[in-house]
Order: C-alpha cells, then structure tokens, then sequence
C-alpha cells in the first residue's frame, strides 16, 4: 500500500488531507480511498493496459515514453502472483509466466540483482535506472488491488468433481446476466460464479454489480438482466405496482435469512438504549420496499416513535451508507452486511442491534426473475435456481463460510476486505463498543420461501402505507393476502428442487412467525394489524 498516494497523485490529481486513512495508514480521507480503489479496473490485466497507456508515473523530467510497456509488468507481476494459488490465479500466472518467457526471465525483469530496491526510491542516489524505478511504481500500482482483483476465485470450487454430471440438455439459454448489489445477503448468488455452481448446471452465468435497488427494478422491467437479487417484498411491491409500473415478478427462493443490522453513528455512543431515543433521528435504509424499512419501521413502534413523523427514513444505496453516516447526513442506518461491520472497521459507528434480535429467521434478500422470462425459458430458470438453492445450502453450513468469504470478497463481488466479510458470515465479530461476539447464525441461508413471509410482508405495506396512495390496502381489501403470497412466492418450486437435490424442505408453507414484540398468524394478518395499531397507536 506505500505506493497509494503517489498512484492517487498522478491517476486523480491527489490533494493530501490531513486524515489517517484507516485502510493504508497514509494521511487522507479513507473515503477518497475506497473511491480510488472502485476506480481501478478489476480484472489485473485491464489494470496494466490501464497503467500503461496513462504513462503510469512522470516525475520531474521522466517521459512517458519510458513507462513500462504492458508485457514487462506482466512479466513483474508475475513473481508477486506466485504462490498465492487458487484455479483461476494459477491460470492467470501461467498465462503470465507464457508471455514473460518462463520463470527465470520473469524473476529477472522483476527484481534484477538488487531485490531490496523492488519498491525504493533508491533512483534518488542513483542506484537504478530511471525506467526500473518507473516500473517499481507501476507494479505498485497494479498491487494496491491485487489481493482483490485477483481474489475473485477465491479458491477451490465448491462442486464435487466426482459427483455424477448433471443433465443440461433442453436448456433454453446458457449466457446469463444476474443482477446483484455488492451485499452479504447476495452471498448465494455471487458465490455460484467462483465456486462452479453454475457452471455444473450448464451455465455460464455473468453475475452483473448494480448500484442500488432502484437501478435493480428498472433494469429488471427494461429486459436488462435474465434474473435478479432482491429484497423479498420487492416482488411483491412490483407485482402489485406499489411505487413501480406493475411488474410479474416472481421470488424463486430465499437468499438469507437474518444478516442485517441497526448502526449507529460514533457520535451517538452511550445515548441510544432503547427506540425512544431515536426520535429526531435520519435513518437511511436501502430502499423504500425492503425487509430493512418495514423491520426499522415495526422496532420504532414499539417505542412511541412513529417513523413517519418522528424520524426521518430515506433510501441510502448500501454502498454510499458509511460515507453519509461518516459526513453526517445520517444518523444510524438499517443496512444489510457488510456494511454495518464496515462501520464498525472503520471507526464510522457502532452496532446496536442485529436484526436476528427482531425477528429471528425473517426472509431478507431473494432470486428472483420476471413472469415473462420464466415463460420463456423453463428449463434454465428451474437449471438457475437449482443452482443457488444448492448454493445457499452450502452457504449453511459454518465450516464452508470461511472459503465463502474469500471466494465474494475480492473486488469483483463486495470489493471489501475480507476480514470484514469474514466476520459477518462467521458471526465473529466486534460491535464497535468494545464486545466480541460469536453468533454463528448472524446471518444464515435457507431458500424456503415460507408463505408466511409473504403474508407478514403484504401486512405491513397496508399497516404503513408505503406507496402513499392507499393501494396496498385496497388489494387486499378481499383478505387475499393467500392469493398475492402464492402468486408471488414460489415455494412449491423451491421445495421440489430442494427435494431433487437430495435436501429435506419442510412440508408446510405456512408457520406463526415469532417476532421479538408479539406473534404474526399468517392466516389472521388483518387481526395483526389491528392489534399492533391499538397497542402503538400507528
């Protein structure tokens, strides 16, 4: 990382500030760091062509015409890459090490007879030449985001080599784009690219970073993607047409169930105990139709606080949430992980409460894909989610989440660091007060789409009129709170594939979901309502 600041200097015009960044230990804003390290390309190659042609460093008289040519920073890049092995690292060194002309000459044009001065400035006494010191910076460069740029295989794949191979035949289409935003809840969705989950099924799947829940809807209705990631009242929302064109969508299966939190910005430490002290707060959450909204808004009750009139709640994309809670456009959020132990990484706030601790096992994020292309392409839409129901099962099981984190961390995927990442799917983790915890099941996977879910969902888009217009209430003025929750969930689906793949799903499609303040029948939502309106008064 000792060459960060003088990448930034020459690629983004770098101003120094007087900040510790906590990533690098150089002195400016950690933000402006993790906005450069978005900025680098992610695959290393492109990032060398990139260097490249920008002339990669001019100091004082140094021409761009001595910069380091494409080959011979490959040939460098080379050495650093050894030995760090994983399937698609070893492919991309061997690649590296065909057009250096084999080991020896890539150890050469690495490091020469002066390893010592492989990151120097030893051009100052004129120790090297101007053109070693010009690659010294290049390579500097391309290693600031070499553990995530190249990190993105993450290791062994996850398939059984020896298992049986699956028939693919009859599938309709193999080239895939799933859309995902860069979240732990997305962990079986990212995950199926690395570890070979989709390839076993047939598919050659592209798994497409989106910027926020918005750009997920709108990409979805415009025929953009062939599937999606989304929060689980996102299919409802958009099939019934709240705050959206109507839109069939239906959820294949669950992503994870727990795995978000309440964070706290560091100023704020020591004076929230309870709901009541948020009052006045700004709360962001990742969009209006998320389990975060309608879980932040059912914890807030609780307390007195009505979240339409004595808070203020705003969708904040996931990625922009610790920059506003760092400037203080936020007071706290309700965000999926990894962000709320990003906050706590870098100093931004505190963790005051997991979500599990509101509702233990509550549906988070969803696969997902329109009525349309599941029309249209039957056998890979069942092919697709197969694949992640088998993923999301091995995502289950503790000892696998170590790899998993590996495997989703690199820049590709969540582009965060990979204890970070660790420390949320391992339930190892620190609050950001002081505690350590261990809560395996911080978040968890299991792909059943409970009907249950869909009814408490479908509940409190009436109880909180989200859409502003009465909509909600008006669809199920008949009490089809069944009809909207099969039509949209397909848990009939889920459980004949998870039968397929050897698993046991449960037989019910309904249970009394037990929150932490009462207990939600799914077959008496209105009677829910009610009662939580008389108790609370909202």
């Amino acid at each position: 990382m000792g060459l960060t600041k003088t990448v930034l200097s020459q690629r983004d015009e770098w101003r120094g500030v007087e900040n510790l960044c906590i990533k690098c230990g150089k002195f400016h804003a950690s933000q402006d760091h993790w906005q450069f390290m978005e900025s680098m390309p992610s695959d290393p190659l492109d990032m060398i062509s990139d260097l490249t042609k920008m002339g990669v460093y001019k100091p004082q008289t140094f021409d761009i015409a001595d910069a380091l040519s494409s080959a011979e920073l490959r040939k460098e890049l080379f050495l650093k890459m050894a030995g760090k092995g994983s399937p698609k690292r070893e492919k991309l060194i061997l690649e590296l090490a065909k057009q250096a002309g084999g080991l020896d000459n890539a150890f050469s044009a690495a490091f020469g007879p002066k390893a010592g001065q492989f990151f120097g400035d030893a051009i100052r006494n004129g120790e090297v030449s101007r053109r070693k010191f010009l690659q010294n910076v290049a390579i500097g460069a391309a290693l600031v985001t070499l553990v995530n740029a190249c990190g993105n295989g993450g290791g062994d794949t996850a398939v059984d080599p020896d298992a049986p191979p699956v028939d693919v035949s009859g599938l309709e289409k193999t080239d895939l784009k799933v859309g995902f935003i860069p979240i732990t809840c997305a962990t079986p969705i990212i995950m199926s690219e690395p570890l070979g989950f989709y390839e076993k099924y047939g598919l050659n799947t592209q798994v497409v970073k989106m910027p926020s829940w918005g750009a997920v809807r709108d990409s979805a209705i415009a025929g953009e993607l062939d599937a999606y990631h989304m929060l689980a009242p996102m299919p409802i929302a958009m099939t019934l047409g709240l705050g959206s064109a109507t839109f069939g969508v239906k959820l294949a299966s669950i992503e994870n169930i727990n795995g978000q939190a309440i964070t706290i910005a560091e100023k704020h430490r020591g004076n929230v105990n309870g709901p009541a002290d948020f009052r006045g707060f700004v709360l962001g959450v990742p969009f209006p139709y998320s389990m975060h909204n309608l879980l932040l808004r059912y914890y807030l009750a609780t307390g007195g606080i009505n979240p339409d009139t004595d808070v203020t709640i705003r969708p904040v994309p996931p990625p922009d949430s610790i920059a506003q809670l760092v400037a203080g456009d936020i007071d706290g959020f309700l965000m999926p992980d990894p962000f709320n132990q990003r906050a706590v990484f870098e100093g931004a706030g505190f963790i005051y409460k997991l979500t599990k601790d509101i509702w233990d096992g509550h549906p988070c994020c969803a696969f997902a894909a329109s009525d349309t292309w599941i029309s249209d392409n039957p056998n890979t839409f069942r092919a697709l989610n197969k694949a992640i129901i088998e993923a999301t099962d091995y995502a289950r099981v503790q000892e696998n989440r170590v790899q998993i984190a590996e495997a989703i961390s690199g820049r590709a995927f969540l582009n965060q660091p990979v204890e970070v990442v660790e420390a949320v799917l391992t339930g190892n983790f620190e609050d950001g007060l002081g505690n350590t915890f261990n809560i395996p099941d911080r978040i968890d996977f299991d792909p059943y789409p409970w009907q249950s879910f869909a009814n408490w969902i479908t509940s409190q888009l009436v109880r909180w009129d989200i859409s502003g217009d009465g909509k909600a209430a008006e669809l199920v003025a008949d009490g089809n709170y069944d009809q909207i929750g099969q039509d949209v969930f397909l848990t009939d689906l889920a459980r004949e594939l998870a039968e397929e793949l050897g698993q046991t799903p449960p037989d019910d499609i309904y249970r009394n979901e037990t929150l932490a303040f009462d207990e939600f029948d799914p077959q008496n939502p209105e009677e829910y309502i009610q009662a939580q309106i008389d108790e609370y008064g909202f």
